[in-house]
């Protein structure tokens, strides 16, 4: 389902149904049912990210920390597009993995359905919502039965009603990366959920970690053997530099212009002949690659849009020196392996969404009306003019490029 189909649905029928089970709730509470004892545990835990891949990178240390404080067995939602994210970070047992399809509408309704029933079936006493105040997310949170629900909660701010059924209301905090609002909704479960605004706790850094996958040989051996396909030069002394210029269907106001990436392509191959440049991407992506490759004309350009999937690709990481990427997946992904990344910025801030990589370059402008997306338009932007990334110049990601690799 396109985007914005599906944010008229969270709207014109999540909001009704959000005010609808409130009424229930209020007379749950009334009646004491569902409850919440003081001296609650959580024995099920239910994590909630429907729709970006990247984001279940950044909640890994939340997930991490919820095992270790509440000894808890953890379940994933997330959309059967995205499920390879959650699956590779290995943080959650394959069989408690629950997806829903997102294709249509049909198909949504009745995974959603068939989503409620498995919850209800496995008896989940907690969910963590992580969307950024998705009603169809809190909804599902009501519907699974939990006693405890955690998500983010309006207060004052106008708009973004979800309902007032939630147990465990999180103030979004825009001035903090969100990796460290995840860690303050799994700690708000130890804490009176009464003393709002939640989390009055500091979150520290240590806390906020990332996986680093390592690759064996043979992983790196067949990445080699199947990019020699396209370049016999290529081998294990080749450095290779991979350039991401796709963004998700979701954003795609990401996107650093093409013609960008073209003259940045250009100049990498002409760094060196031992230099050989990598473009990746979904086979839907593939059009971008071939109009970077016509335009540079070198055989040393390797086209390798469709031809991974999400393991294959953190291989192709780990035997690379540098990604350049749009604020995208891609760009979290590479924090799982050892390669150094140039991620375009424009849209959203990386004091948000920075991938949690200290081998990771952000360029970004920093224009007055940037970020324009956020959790308070629901990442919906009038923007049809990206200034914020058409600002940043071929030379900035080219000088960072060699720096990384000198």
């Amino acid at each position: 389902m396109k985007v914005d189909f599906m944010r008229r649905i969270d709207y014109w029928i999540g909001i009704p149904i959000c005010f609808l089970l409130t009424i229930l709730r209020y007379i749950e509470n009334g009646m004491g049912i569902k409850r919440l004892d003081k001296g609650f545990k959580p024995k099920k835990i239910l994590f909630i990210e429907l729709s970006e891949m990247g984001s279940t990178i950044l909640a890994y240390g939340a997930m991490k920390k919820a095992k270790e404080l509440y000894k808890s067995e953890a379940y994933f939602m997330i959309f059967k597009e995205n499920e390879q994210s959650i699956r590779l970070l290995n943080v959650i047992p394959p069989e408690n993995v629950i997806t829903i399809r997102s294709k249509s509408f049909l198909l949504l309704g009745l995974d959603t359905i068939k989503a409620v029933f498995k919850m209800r079936s496995l008896k989940i006493d907690t969910v963590i919502d992580l969307e950024l105040f998705s009603r169809f997310t809190s909804i599902l949170s009501f519907l699974s039965g939990a006693k405890a629900t955690v998500g983010f909660y309006r207060y004052h701010m106008e708009g973004l009603y979800r309902g007032n059924f939630i147990t465990h209301k999180i103030e979004y905090n825009p001035h903090i990366h969100i990796s460290y609002s995840f860690m303050s909704m799994v700690y708000s479960l130890k804490y009176d959920y009464r003393d709002i605004p939640m989390l009055k706790r500091k979150i520290i850094q240590d806390e906020i970690i990332c996986p680093k996958l390592n690759s064996s040989e043979k992983a790196k051996s067949d990445i080699y053997a199947r990019l020699k396909k396209k370049n016999s030069a290529v081998d294990i002394k080749s450095r290779i530099i991979i350039i991401n210029p796709n963004a998700s269907q979701l954003l795609p106001i990401r996107k650093w212009p093409l013609e960008n990436f073209q003259e940045l392509a250009k100049k990498i191959l002409e760094i060196g002949k031992d230099i050989f440049l990598v473009i990746t991407g979904l086979e839907s992506e593939k059009m971008d690659a071939v109009k970077i490759c016509e335009y540079v004309n070198n055989n040393r350009c390797i086209d390798f849009t469709g031809e991974t999937n999400l393991k294959e690709l953190i291989d192709l990481y780990n035997i690379s020196e540098v990604l350049v990427s749009n604020d995208s997946g891609p760009a979290h992904f590479a924090s799982l392996s050892n390669i150094k990344s140039i991620v375009l910025f424009g849209p959203e801030t990386p004091k948000i969404y920075a991938p949690l990589s200290e081998d990771c370059y952000p360029l970004y402008a920093n224009l007055a009306c940037s970020p324009c997306v956020s959790a308070f338009n629901h990442r919906k932007t009038p923007c049809r003019n990206n200034v914020c990334l058409k600002t940043i110049k071929v030379n900035a990601a080219y000088k960072l490029i060699i720096s990384i690799l000198h």
